[in-house]
């Protein structure tokens, strides 16, 4: 048990990240679609390259999604929709007008009795009877056509000369819809009648007394749309559609090698496809097409493993990193199985891009192309015509990649969109070409799904801001912001500090013409190289090029005691840095710029004043650790060779070559570079370059022979 237990503790990390990989493949296997796959690859216009195909089993012919699609909407013009007539609100509102009538009428005979004559008053009286059978007349014939509502017929029926069925009583009765009313034309059509018969038989001033009745309050709708049964006959109607157009029937020759794949083969061929991964798929829940899945999963996963294992092993060893870069696999992963299980969007519309784009700018482009490869094969797997998916997808992939080479520079990510646009639409026109022979069945929708694919790409911004946050990553973003010398903590290094200041400006320069030459985060250079320096802001006055006068505070020291000071600001700066939350990218060059070398001057002095004392060599030695990647081995040595160089008391030619070869040469011989991935090659170069930047810093001229 105990063994067990040491066991576990000792492998921890790596049983955490062969967890993280064993998860990720069980989750692809759960999104894999059931059916399994058609073993023959074909495509439009193309000769067939198999052997040849005899039909193993009858089958359909079916019909292509548009023809499917047409004859449903030729169906839909011809339906019929049906609405619920109520026969109580006319009745309702019928005797709603004879109570207002009533009232209205007492108001209006008042009114004339008082400007009228007495036989004129009894001539009103009389014809009350007829105004109100002539009201209620108009209304009656309005109900009896129907008043529908707008709000439930206009946002249902697009073909207003369509019949409607109107279902009374539960009897149905079909009418067309521009003799039934909204209430706006109902009022109209009342007010109108009303003023013709008036104008024809009556006073004409009377028309204001049918005003006053507000006949609009009267009419209401008394037709409803009948969800429920329009619905019903709409599917019954659909229902009738048929999705084949004839049969092939066992053992009948299909195609034979060689012979081209033209539009009435391919539909063949795809109702084969179709039938046999529907057949396969009717088998239990665990199979030969399941136990493939695994394999084919577990392959691509332990692809990835070994990958990381030998290029990127330092990715491996960080749980954050590799939950990261797994995160990513099951986000596409899991978006595109729900893309083709709802069939709402185009699989074409989902960003792959982002892949690439979020890794190459955490990390490289070798291991942003690698998982851009693994989620585009495990994709592939289940999308639609694979070979086209997978062929454009890979193009997308690397056209974003080869775009972010300066990934820091304004309107990079919008320029990369306008570029994955045009390359997935170059693709898509190719495929259709080489499958129609012609543009004319281009389907201009794709056109619309590679756009909306180009605005997602966009979200790179937002989407680079919340994982680096979340998952502590360092992007060309926020360096350039630390990069800036108006930063609070660099104005403060500056004026505390301003020899050690320009001293990190110098080393800057240096440190990043280096890694841009043998290749490298040259703006994560740079950034550190202004901050690896910040903790001689805390006694500034113990280093030289802080000293604006002869006298020097370590002449009052000890050996040991200046040792500490100079040691220590290694110290201080980390506890700077930290206290300011830059990020551990940028510690890393604090802590590692001197690795585990010696204070040289201090230590040579005390041994030569004290030769007889054993001097500890730990009390003169950085705490290291050593430099463990290119960025920082670089760093070391450009803060080594300028610092040295501002010490010469002849700067020329000669003297700086040797300067930089017998600091580096120093730094190989102890051992400073071992943790780094470096070679002899890059270092040769880099002596080059920092003798060329230090000839250009000191204005040095190269003597020519006379």
């Amino acid at each position: 048990m105990k063994r067990l237990v040491s066991f576990l503790g000792r492998n921890l990390k790596e049983i955490y990240i062969i967890s993280l990989f064993t998860l990720t493949t069980l989750i692809i296997l759960m999104l894999f679609p059931g059916e399994g796959r058609f073993r023959f690859e074909f495509n439009k216009g193309t000769p067939w390259m198999h052997d040849e195909l005899i039909a193993p089993f009858d089958f359909p012919i079916y019909k292509y999604d548009e023809e499917v699609t047409a004859e449903r909407d030729s169906i839909l013009k011809e339906f019929k929709p049906y609405f619920l007539l109520d026969p109580e609100i006319s009745s309702q509102q019928l005797a709603a007008l004879d109570q207002v009538f009533e009232e209205q009428w007492v108001a209006y005979v008042a009114t004339e009795e008082g400007e009228q004559t007495r036989r004129q008053v009894q001539h009103l009286e009389n014809m009350k009877s007829d105004y109100q059978r002539l009201a209620g007349d108009i209304i009656r014939l309005i109900y009896s056509k129907g008043i529908i509502s707008n709000e439930d017929v206009l946002q249902r029926v697009d073909n207003k000369d369509l019949t409607i069925v109107i279902i009374e009583n539960q009897v149905a009765e079909e009418r067309d819809y521009n003799e039934v009313y909204s209430q706006k034309i109902a009022y109209e059509h009342a007010l109108s009648r009303m003023e013709t018969y008036v104008d024809s038989v009556y006073n004409k001033g009377d028309i204001e007394f049918f005003r006053s009745l507000n006949i609009n309050e009267f009419l209401v709708p008394n037709l409803y749309y009948d969800e429920e049964t329009s619905a019903r006959v709409k599917n019954e109607l659909i229902s009738q559609i048929s999705l084949t157009k004839g049969m092939v029937q066992s053992g009948q020759r299909i195609i034979s090698r060689g012979e081209l794949v033209t539009p009435e083969k391919f539909r063949v061929l795809e109702s084969i496809r179709k039938e046999y991964e529907k057949n396969l798929g009717l088998q239990g829940w665990f199979n030969y097409i399941f136990l493939g899945k695994v394999v084919l999963v577990i392959i691509l996963m332990v692809l990835l493993y070994l990958f990381l294992y030998n290029f990127k092993r330092k990715i491996l060893q960080s749980p954050r990193e590799t939950s990261f870069i797994l995160l990513l696999i099951l986000i596409m992963a899991v978006v595109s199985s729900l893309t083709l299980k709802f069939d709402v969007l185009s699989l074409y519309f989902l960003p792959f891009a982002l892949v690439p784009i979020l890794i190459r700018t955490f990390f490289d482009s070798r291991l942003a192309l690698f998982i851009h490869i693994i989620v585009i094969l495990i994709i592939g797997f289940w999308a639609p015509n694979s070979f086209e998916f997978i062929f454009l997808n890979l193009i997308v992939g690397i056209v974003a990649i080869f775009s972010l080479t300066n990934s820091y520079r304004r309107g990079i990510l919008f320029l990369t969109a306008v570029l994955i646009v045009a390359a997935s639409t170059s693709v898509y026109f190719a495929f259709s070409m080489i499958q129609e022979g012609n543009l004319n069945s281009i389907q201009f929708k794709v056109l619309l799904w590679f756009g909306g694919n180009g605005l997602l790409i966009l979200t790179s911004y937002p989407l680079i801001f919340v994982f680096e946050k979340g998952f502590k990553f360092l992007s060309d973003s926020t360096l350039i912001e630390l990069s800036d010398t108006n930063q609070p903590l660099l104005r403060e290094l500056a004026e505390k500090a301003p020899g050690t200041f320009q001293h990190s400006l110098q080393v800057a320069n240096l440190a990043e013409e280096a890694i841009y030459q043998i290749g490298g985060k040259a703006l994560l250079v740079r950034t550190g190289a202004l901050y690896h320096d910040i903790g001689k802001m805390s006694d500034p006055q113990y280093f030289i090029e802080n000293q604006m006068t002869d006298d020097n505070p370590h002449d009052q020291l000890e050996y040991e005691e200046s040792a500490r000071i100079i040691i220590g600001h290694v110290t201080k700066g980390i506890e700077i840095a930290r206290k300011h939350r830059l990020p551990e990218a940028i510690v890393d060059f604090i802590t590692t710029h001197h690795g585990t070398t010696l204070v040289q001057y201090f230590y040579r002095s005390s041994l030569k004043k004290f030769p007889d004392d054993e001097t500890q060599v730990e009390d003169f030695s950085y705490g290291g650790p050593k430099p463990f990647s290119r960025e920082t081995a670089v760093l070391m040595m450009a803060d080594s060779v300028e610092a040295s160089s501002r010490s010469l008391k002849v700067k020329d030619e000669e003297s700086l070559r040797g300067l930089v070869e017998q600091i580096l040469e120093y730094q190989i011989a102890e051992g400073q570079y071992d943790n780094a991935d470096i070679t002899f090659r890059d270092i040769h170069r880099i002596k080059k370059i920092f003798h060329r930047k230090l000839m250009n810093i000191y204005h040095v001229r190269i003597e020519y022979p006379e």
